[in-house]
């Protein structure tokens, strides 16, 4: 069976490459989003309460077998799909409508089935179907017994109305190209870049980029709630997709029935703050990789024998790709973008699993100049299949990403504040990192302005929920579980002690239990509850 493939945290693409983005808009002036309208956040009665979205809470899904998908040849039979219609635009629900891709695995007890379990696998971009799709072995077991496990496509995403923005061949130069390494010259290219992508997607795909932010995805997942015939939301969010869960909870606390929110994201913290966190944990797990590669595997260690000396030589041979990257077989080369593209997709996964696979990779490229092993995990992490096609994971990533928080510029002394945390707390990856270098990961350039800003969610009415966290977490560090847990009203934390990015599907056997017994039976665990990897 087919793993996902990692998704990205709630954070922009920073490093975006200027030459591969202007071939994008080709006679499209970036200036062009100067003045760009603001998108409201959806206003007004929400859910089944509101007379104008009667039609869509009373829709019924049809049903019917997944067509084959060429690319999922082992998948499960009794797979079966449908589609959700859902308003444009909450505040104008009568104007147009988008249909939400879906995907039904249906319960393999139904005498015992409690209800539907709708899942999210984070980006913001993921599919929902592909992971249910791709990974039915996950759910195997009690909660396969006794749920539906229904996964579906976020507005903008997937099959659900599509963001688009570059084709194939842009995307590949996208991801290959390096940034300058000269401050200035890397500042105006990224700038560039960055308004050439805008425009690009406001070209293609304008009409909806106001309406893909999640509150209106957390508005779609309750008429999906109503339309698989739950009185309660019952669902499990891994990374964004404990911030869509989050939002649902405060939008609709009293039809939450038992959310796992695993992998958890502050949504208090701005669109800065949250990139450099996760910038500052995926360098944690970076050094505690290669420091057990020499310590613990010295005799095969790429990066040699020394735990003190093994996490700067994985940055040198990454940096150095600049310079030297190493050829492949299919004729692309190997740059430092892809090499650490690679290194990420890695680190998302366990120590158990994920660690030997990064290991055999780097030695394969630092001992025989051999590039294939990395490439390939560099393409499976950025969407890019056998043919070269891409998913549409980078668009719909920042679109997303661009509708939730995307209000304002950062202030110079915000953008001081947070390089100097970056180069304090990540001095390997951010070495020579500017503040302009972080306007990158913000919506500077993007044509649409969000309403939304980050805060807390109490969520005052809701049923318990269940926030899990991995102590080793790269790309939603361990404290943004704490802090996500301790701002609602109701809510307990699990904790995972090991590495990788969220618990669930890890094989860790108390984390298994404890969310079977919340899902199936409603049973909270023991506050402080601690799992080992």
């Amino acid at each position: 069976m087919t793993s996902p493939r990692p998704t990205r945290p709630r954070l922009l693409l920073a490093s975006l490459a200027a030459g591969a983005l202007l071939l994008a808009t080709g006679c499209e002036d970036p200036s062009a989003t100067a003045g760009a309208p603001t998108a409201s956040a959806p206003s007004g009665p929400a859910g089944a309460d509101n007379p104008a979205l009667a039609a869509f809470y009373a829709q019924q899904i049809t049903w019917a077998p997944c067509p084959a998908d060429p690319a999922e040849p082992d998948a499960v039979p009794g797979l079966q799909c449908g589609r959700l219609h859902v308003p444009l635009d909450y505040t104008e629900p009568a104007t147009e409508a988008l249909d939400l891709a879906l995907i039904k695995l249906p319960a393999a007890q139904p005498t015992q089935r409690v209800g539907s379990l709708i899942v999210n696998p984070g980006g913001p971009g993921g599919s929902g179907v592909d992971m249910v799709r791709g990974s039915t072995a996950r759910f195997d077991g009690a909660l396969h017994d006794h749920f539906d496990v229904v996964g579906f496509d976020p507005r903008g995403t997937g099959a659900s109305s599509p963001v688009r923005c570059l084709d194939d061949q842009q995307l590949d130069l996208l991801h290959q190209q390096d940034t300058p390494r000269d401050p200035a010259q890397r500042k105006a290219a990224t700038d560039a870049a960055d308004k050439a992508f805008s425009a690009a997607c406001q070209a293609k795909s304008g009409r909806i980029l106001p309406f893909v932010g999640t509150r209106n995805t957390a508005r779609d997942l309750d008429v999906l709630r109503q339309a698989v015939g739950d009185p309660k939301l019952n669902y499990l969010g891994i990374s964004y997709g404990t911030y869509l869960g989050a939002l649902y909870a405060e939008e609709f606390p009293t039809k939450t029935g038992r959310l796992v929110l695993d992998g958890a994201i502050d949504p208090a913290a701005d669109q800065l703050e949250s990139a450099i966190t996760s910038a500052i944990g995926m360098e944690s797990s970076y050094r505690r990789f290669a420091e057990d590669c020499a310590r613990s595997h010295a005799a095969d260690c790429p990066l040699g024998s020394d735990p003190a000396t093994a996490p700067q030589k994985l940055e040198d041979f990454l940096e150095g790709l600049r310079n030297h990257p190493l050829n492949t077989t299919d004729g692309r080369r190997l740059t430092s973008s892809t090499g650490r593209s690679a290194t990420d997709a890695f680190l998302f996964g366990s120590a158990q699993t994920s660690w030997p696979r990064l290991r055999e990779a780097l030695t394969a490229a630092i001992t025989q100049q051999h590039g294939d092993l990395l490439l390939a995990a560099a393409d499976a992490f950025n969407g890019r299949d056998e043919q070269g096609h891409y998913d549409g994971m980078v668009a719909a990533n920042r679109a997303i990403t661009c509708a939730d928080g995307g209000a304002a510029t950062p202030s110079p002394e915000k953008l001081k504040e947070q390089s100097a945390k970056l180069k304090a707390q990540a001095p390997l990856t951010a070495k020579g990192t500017s503040p302009d270098d972080l306007l990158g990961a913000t919506c500077a350039n993007w044509p649409f302005k969000s309403a939304e800003k980050a805060h807390t969610i109490r969520a005052e009415g809701s049923a318990p929920i269940l926030v899990v966290g991995t102590t080793g977490d790269p790309a939603t560090p361990y404290a943004d579980a704490e802090k996500l847990a301790k701002g609602f009203a109701n809510a307990t934390l699990l904790t995972r002690e090991g590495e990788g990015h969220g618990a669930f599907g890890r094989g860790n056997a108390c984390i298994d239990t404890a969310l079977t017994a919340y899902l199936v039976s409603g049973t909270v665990p023991a506050a402080g509850t601690r799992c080992t990897a």
